[in-house]
């Protein structure tokens, strides 16, 4: 995600009658996780200039218009989305019990807090409740720092709550056991799976990278908040089999701004066969080989963008998930020509989380009745104008028991 992307998703949890940011503001904002990247806001061209938009009111129905994947070879699923292997719970928020579409599955969710130190800097602490696939319902497992999960949901990658941490935990997500742990040359602080779940990208730090230290602060709004440093030192590609790896460095992007913390962590591409790294600066992303050299974007992926758009490419490869794509009353997403970036469709929604299959997405959209803030999962469709919901909604609080960040997994 790019600086006017970041700054553009959290300015706007401020109202509209705040003063213009002050300066440092930019840096802050470029340190927060993608907590709020759901927005409801239009942003000025280029990395640097930005706009505040009118503070969004109660969504309305969106109106698909003329751009609905037709005459593009793309089926439309017509004005109700198809409920074909939904399992929801929408009283529940956090989730209790299993919710998934198809094969793609709530595999986990973490919630997060704010852990003041003595010296008044602050840890960002991830906790997560993962589902037992027995039971069908989620339980708590406090002993992680950070979890990812294999397709097939048999396996989770797990660091313990010590960051940097020195080795990695391969769990049974079928027993609650680590069945084997592998070490590694630095200490990680991110997980990602390949798509096919054979290797892993452990990222390494020299620091805990959910740390902000009061030494670095910075000036928000008349007062002061500690502020993540960068502090990456590099990536090891693991097999997952084996446990080898091999370690490279590559020190935090040093092209401008910085401090994303737990956000400067590595994963792997649609197919593979590379490395992504988020920048906060156009182009937004960088392509990477195993040894960490910088290569050509694929140019199926030139449009992937997995901090505005988690989804990414669809299962067939034919169709990309866009960004935000509302208004100031509205909420829309849009899928993208994912050689072009021309829009393809426009869906309801706020943010495209996962693909399900070729013509449905998982997304965030606003509950009704509720702020800009208080979104739940729900079910897309491409030509569809209504959604199926799956959760009920999350707290607009930040960093409180309440308010859960998704983990999918093909199971």
């Amino acid at each position: 995600m790019n600086v006017e992307e970041l700054v553009r998703d959290s300015l706007r949890e401020q109202a509209s009658d705040v003063p213009p940011p002050r300066s440092g503001f930019a840096d802050r904002i470029l340190a927060a996780r993608r907590r709020r990247r759901a927005r409801t806001l239009a942003a000025a061209a280029g990395t640097t200039a930005l706009v505040v938009a009118a503070a969004v009111g109660v969504p309305m129905l969106l109106d698909a218009g003329p751009e609905t994947g037709r005459g593009r070879g793309i089926h439309v699923v017509g004005d109700e989305v198809s409920d074909r292997g939904v399992q929801s719970h929408v009283d529940q928020s956090p989730p209790r019990d299993r919710i998934a579409v198809g094969d793609q599955v709530l595999a986990a969710y973490y919630t997060s807090k704010k852990v003041r130190q003595p010296n008044r800097d602050e840890i960002v602490e991830r906790t997560y409740s993962v589902l037992n696939q027995e039971t069908g319902r989620y339980e708590v497992d406090d002993r992680w720092s950070f979890l990812a999960v294999a397709p097939g949901m048999r396996t989770a990658a797990v660091l313990e709550r010590e960051l940097p941490a020195p080795r990695i935990g391969l769990l049974d997500l079928r027993t609650g056991k680590v069945t084997r742990w592998i070490p590694l040359a630095q200490g990680a602080g991110g997980l990602y799976f390949s798509p096919d779940g054979s290797k892993l990208v452990a990222t390494t730090y020299d620091k805990n990278p959910d740390r902000a230290y009061w030494a670095h602060k910075v000036e928000v709004n008349n007062s002061y908040e500690p502020w993540r440093v960068p502090c990456r030192t590099g990536f090891a590609v693991v097999d997952v089999a084996t446990g080898n790896s091999d370690w490279h460095a590559l020190p935090a992007y040093a092209g401008g701004g910085g401090g994303y913390g737990s956000g400067e962590n590595l994963r792997f591409n649609t197919d593979g066969t590379l490395l992504y790294e988020p920048i906060n600066m156009a182009p937004g992303a960088i392509y990477r080989d195993f040894g960490g050299k910088a290569v050509t974007t694929p140019a199926k992926e030139a449009h992937v963008d997995l901090w505005s758009a988690p989804a990414g490419l669809s299962p067939d490869g034919k169709l990309v998930a866009g960004p935000f794509a509302g208004g100031a009353k509205t909420t829309a997403t849009q899928v993208l020509d994912p050689r072009t970036g021309e829009r393809v469709a426009k869906l309801r929604g706020q943010e495209l989380l996962a693909w399900v299959d070729n013509e449905r997405l998982i997304a965030w959209d606003i509950a009704p009745g509720g702020g800009e803030y208080e979104n739940r999962l729900v079910l897309v469709g491409i030509g569809s104008k209504k959604t199926i919901s799956l959760s009920g909604a999350r707290t607009p609080k930040d960093h409180s028991s309440k308010r859960w960040e998704p983990v999918f997994a093909r199971g």
